[in-house]
């Protein structure tokens, strides 16, 4: 998060800088070696400053941008806790709630497929039971039939005979 730490901190400590070319300039023949002290100690002050400012501002943005990482790669559980009051806050708060909703739609999800789940395996076994059901039917009717055949046959032969 570097980039925009440098993108905050760099223009701080160049308007600055600016500031005390533009006061040197105006009066450089006036000014002591102390002075000279006492700037460059201003441009480190800044320097730093600018550094910190870029960092605390920074910071939640990397914790935002972070979590929103983890919720992307399937972290439904991911939240994050900025401790700011400025629109940094609303974001996190606003990715806390986008992260809450995704976890309960999965959950939401996941139960209704268990549901569908139980529901076609019941449903399942309703019909599985009527298949077994019509396939001893079916073996039934087919020895009853295989006996038919068998006294057909029997008869056939009686009246072969018979007529002979």
């Amino acid at each position: 998060m570097a980039k925009i730490t440098t993108k905050i901190a760099v223009p701080i400590v160049l308007a600055v800088v600016f500031a005390l070319t533009a006061f040197i300039a105006v009066n450089y023949q006036n000014l002591t070696v102390s002075i000279y002290i006492v700037i460059g100690l201003v441009i480190v002050c800044v320097f730093f400053f600018g550094l910190a400012m870029g960092q605390s501002l920074s910071s939640p943005v990397k914790k935002i941008l972070d979590n929103a990482l983890k919720l992307s790669r399937g972290d439904l559980s991911s939240r994050v806790y900025v401790e700011t009051k400025d629109e940094l806050s609303e974001l996190a708060s606003t990715f806390n709630t986008i992260a809450q909703e995704l976890q309960e739609s999965y959950e939401r999800n996941t139960g209704a497929d268990k549901s569908l789940d139980i529901k076609v395996k019941a449903r399942t076994r309703d019909l599985e039971e009527t298949i077994d059901a019509l396939e001893q039917k079916v073996r039934n009717r087919t020895i009853e039939l295989e006996k038919l055949i068998l006294e057909s046959a029997k008869m056939q032969e009686e009246l072969k005979k018979l007529r002979k």
